[in-house]
Order: C-alpha cells, then structure tokens, then sequence
C-alpha cells in the first residue's frame, strides 16, 4: 500500500478547487491512504472539509510563520508533513507559488520532481506522470527514479473534483522546528487585487475569451459584457495579453493559465496550438469568428462564422432577457 500526501492550497479555511481535484485523484489513483497537509491560518478550518474528497488523514500547522515570511517556512512544514506521514509520494498543484516550495523541499529531502502532469498512474510505488507537450500535440510519461520521494506538479482542472463520500478526516497537528535561516525574508507588505466581481479564472464554470480578432483593448468590454450575462470570468489570448489590451493574469494558454470550464466561449481567437492547449478539455466549447477556417472551430462544439462585434450585443440581450 503506497500512501500519498497531498499539500492543500486553501483561502482563509476553505480548500481550493485544484486542492480538491488533486484529492479526488489522489484517492483514485492510489491504493492508500489519502493524506493531507495544510498550513497557515485557516488550515485546521479547511482540514474538516478535505475528508469530503478522499483525505484519511490531515497534517495541519498554522504557525503564523507560514504566512507571514517567504517561502522557507512551508519548506519546512512540507518537510515535516513528509516525515510524519511516511509518505513517498507528494502531489502539488503546479502553481508558481507552491513549486517555489516544492522545489526547495525536494532539494532538502533528496527527491526528485515532476512537474505539470495531467495525469497519473500508479506502479507499484511509483507515481508516473503524463505531461501534455508540444501544445498538447504529443504526451510523455514521467516519473522519479529510485528510492526517493516523488514530487508530482499536477496541472489545474486535469482531473474534476468529485466528493467520495468519506467522514472526516483524522487531523493531527504538525511540529514544525523552524531553523533561524527560514525566517530571513520576511513579507512586508501585500497589495490585494482590485476585484473584478467576476470569479477567478481557473475556479470559473463559464469563461468568455477574447483575441486578436478584438481589434483593440476596448473589444474586452465588449467581452466584459458577455461574461457578466453569463456569470463568468474574462479570458485573453496570448495576442491579446502581449497587445497590452488586457493584462497578462487573463491568459489562457501553454504560457497562462489552463482552464476546464463547463462553457468556455472564444470570441476573435485563432486558436494557435499554444492557445488550445490551455481550454481544450472544456465541457463545451462555443467559437465566434469570421474566419470560418481558424482552427479553432475544429474543437468547437458550437461555432458562430460572423463579425464578433454583430454577434455578441445581440447575445448579450438575449441572455439578459431570459434572465429577467
């Protein structure tokens, strides 16, 4: 039986979605226990609710240091949450902020790291990772050789989360010993983004897209409008980010983000095989173009041949009208 350990990424005591997806593979996946660790205020919180999607056993610390200095401290948690659970392997969410743990926690423990799988397979002890590569054109599979522990990236909304139906999960705290050097660089200041009030990106059940066929950052209004008819979040193509017509947290891509929304709406995208590669996997995929040859319509599920600008304020009232 090879358990698996887990770090959860959470917001004030409620787990993240790719937390959640990772648990739920975690448990598919495996043939042990489901482990959790979670760190910082708010992690005994969100300890209760990870037995929801397959965690047995949660790790928790929520020593202020977690939060308050950079990056060494949760080196050191993940470390003692590896030491304490016996686990071999260690899955992640490939997210830029926690790789800059993983990665140093590796180093420490001697083990070895794979990163950005969209998949996962057992063997035996091992973990082996698929990863996308070339756009999503080809698939390798991966993992860490020899007797150490494995640290696998998992990329977001590669798996769905699913509830398993399980209790609570057995919660134990962790003691964590903090060395004098893991609290060098301290984190002064945080500036919160100004919000939107759409939803964040990768959490999103209906984003709306838009590219170089905008013409100009003004278009995104326009895209704005849409993705507020329909409760969703505002995406951009790697053209439209690197335009400046929106800023470069909007992209969806091989380069941003990878996003698998139930609806995903591309609005004057080409579809680059870079682009794809970030929105394939969406539940349905509605293209509006006039290029009725973009390779993008080649995954779409719906497909509107027409000039965006014609297409979507009509839409928008529409769907305002329905909504009442």
């Amino acid at each position: 039986m090879t358990d698996i350990l887990v770090l959860v990424e959470h917001d004030a005591g409620t787990p993240k979605k790719i937390s959640n997806q990772i648990l739920t593979a975690a448990k598919a996946k495996g043939d042990g226990d489901v482990i959790a660790a979670l760190f910082g205020a708010g992690a005994a919180a969100a300890a209760d609710k990870v037995g929801e999607y397959g965690a047995t056993k949660a790790l928790v610390w929520e020593g202020a240091e977690a939060d308050d200095y950079a990056t060494e401290p949760k080196v050191a948690a993940l470390a003692a949450a590896i030491e304490a659970s016996g686990a071999s392997i260690v899955l992640y969410a490939a997210d830029p902020f926690v790789t800059d743990v993983v990665a140093r926690c590796a180093v420490r423990v001697g083990g070895g790291v794979v990163a950005d799988a969209v998949d996962l397979e057992l063997d035996g002890d091992r973990m082996v990772a698929t990863k996308a590569i070339f756009g999503g054109d080809m698939s390798s599979r991966c993992q860490v050789q020899g007797d150490r522990t494995q640290f696998v990236g998992v990329k977001a909304n590669s798996f769905q989360a699913e509830s398993s139906g399980g209790g609570a999960a057995e919660v134990t705290t962790l003691d964590v010993s903090l060395p004098e050097s893991a609290t060098r660089a301290k984190i002064s200041d945080r500036v919160e983004a100004e919000s939107s009030g759409r939803p964040e990106m990768t959490e999103a059940a209906i984003i709306v897209s838009g590219g170089r066929g905008l013409g100009n950052a003004e278009g995104f209004d326009l895209v704005g409008e849409l993705a507020d008819a329909l409760g969703g979040a505002v995406g951009a193509s790697r053209a439209a980010t690197d335009a400046g017509w929106i800023p470069h947290n909007h992209q969806i891509g091989q380069t941003g983000k990878t996003v698998s929304p139930s609806l995903y709406v591309a609005s004057g995208i080409s579809g680059a095989i870079q682009h794809r590669a970030g929105m394939q996997t969406s539940q349905t995929i509605a293209v509006i173009n006039k290029d009725g040859e973009a390779p993008i319509f080649s995954i779409a599920d719906i497909g509107i041949v027409g000039d965006l600008y014609k297409v979507i304020p009509p839409l928008v009232e529409e769907i305002n009208k329905r909504k009442g």
